[in-house]
C-alpha cells in the first residue's frame, strides 16, 4: 500500500458531500448493488470497516458488473462526508463526478477493483 497524500482523502469527501448535493450519490450497501445490477453506477467506494457478509454480497457484485471501486475510508467518515449516518459503500451516478473522486483517490487507495 502506498502513502496516501494528505489531501487525497480530504477532497475526496469534499467531492462526495457534492456528488450527495447534485442528486448524483446513493447512500447504502443495497442501493449501490441495485445500481450495479442495472448498470447505473459508474464507480463506488467500500468502506473499509464494511463487515465481511456485506463485502461478499457487494465486492464481486461490483467487479463481475464492471463498476471501478476502491475500498476506502470509514463508515463514519463516509456518512459523515455525505450528511448521513454511517455507511457502507457509497455509489456514484454521474460520470464526471466519479472522473474525478477516482483521480483525488488515486494515490491513497487501500484496495482497487474494476
Amino acid at each position: 500500500m502506498r502513502n496516501r497524500r494528505p489531501e487525497a482523502p480530504e477532497a475526496a469527501l469534499r467531492l462526495l458531500g457534492l456528488a450527495a448535493r447534485a442528486g448524483a450519490l446513493l447512500p447504502g450497501t443495497e442501493r449501490v448493488r441495485e445500481a450495479a445490477r442495472r448498470g447505473t453506477v459508474r464507480f463506488a467506494i467500500v468502506a473499509a470497516d464494511t463487515s465481511d457478509n456485506s463485502n461478499d454480497k457487494l465486492l464481486p457484485l461490483l467487479s463481475k458488473s464492471g463498476v471501478p471501486h476502491v475500498v476506502a475510508f470509514t463508515r463514519a467518515e463516509l456518512g459523515a462526508a455525505v450528511g448521513h449516518a454511517p455507511l457502507s459503500a457509497v455509489g456514484i451516478t454521474q460520470e464526471s463526478l466519479a472522473g474525478q473522486i477516482a483521480i483525488a483517490l488515486e494515490s491513497g487507495v487501500t484496495e482497487r477493483g474494476k
